[in-house]
């Protein structure tokens, strides 16, 4: 039983603790609804699924307030995929975009980086060229610019995207350089970040990792290699290119 002549000081105390614990709760709200650069295992959702469904999949999104970036792929045919990109506000799809790659290549979205304003980037997948829409018409001025000669191994793409629409505004191929034969070779991007000026790219690299000059590096021991590349913002040029047992 509380008396009443310290009922006054015990308001006092609950009052204090229930602004402290308000304090507290704010950062943590804040740091749960920032997320702005994820990589991962691609998941299959449309165009018309709602953000909860998407959203149980757990794949990559980033997060900026109330607003959710996600991607992945769809599965168009038996043996086909197309990546898939999707924004909701306040869980309401504001865009999504089926159109980046829509020819017999088998693409899917793995993975973004997002600052909250102009600076969006997303991964996604190639396994060869083939007739018709791909990220290629993306990528004219790019580093990379196609996916190379040979097929089957899977490389990666990285795209610079409008967060307003979706719109792709600049793309690279980003791919590993077999020194037997020339051909493209398998690369997976692991980690993005930006650091205001350029686009640091992490990925694990098959033989073999690109120098700058987009030669083959000479390596030593087995694949994958860690790879890191820094690119321009606007994907066209790599101020460096190192890996792990790699010159």
């Amino acid at each position: 039983m509380i008396k009443y002549r310290h009922w006054s000081k015990y308001l006092a105390v609950l009052s204090s603790a229930a602004f402290l614990a308000a304090d507290l709760a704010i950062p943590s709200a804040i740091a749960q609804t920032t997320i702005k650069s994820s990589v991962g295992k691609a998941v299959t959702f449309t165009c018309n699924d709602s953000e909860a469904s998407i959203k149980a999949k757990n794949g990559p999104k980033v997060t900026i307030g109330l607003t959710n970036i996600y991607i992945g792929y769809q599965q168009v045919s038996s043996n086909n995929k197309d990546p898939r990109i999707i924004r909701f506000d306040n869980g309401f799809r504001t865009w999504c975009r089926s159109d980046y790659e829509t020819t017999g290549d088998d693409g899917t979205g793995y993975g973004l980086y997002w600052d909250g304003g102009s600076n969006l980037y997303g991964v996604f997948t190639s396994t060869g060229t083939q007739t018709g829409n791909d990220f290629r018409r993306f990528a004219t001025q790019g580093w990379l610019t196609s996916y190379g000669s040979g097929g089957g191994a899977k490389v990666a793409v990285i795209a610079r995207i409008n967060p307003s629409n979706g719109s792709v505004t600049s793309a690279s191929y980003l791919s590993a350089k077999k020194p037997s034969d020339g051909k493209s070779n398998s690369l997976a991007v692991t980690s993005l970040s930006w650091n205001g000026t350029n686009l640091t790219v992490k990925a694990d690299s098959w033989w073999s990792p690109r120098r700058r000059d987009k030669t083959h590096m000479n390596c030593s021991g087995s694949s994958p290699f860690k790879y890191t590349v820094v690119f321009a913002p606007d994907l066209r040029t790599v101020s460096s290119a190192s890996a792990v047992n790699c010159s």
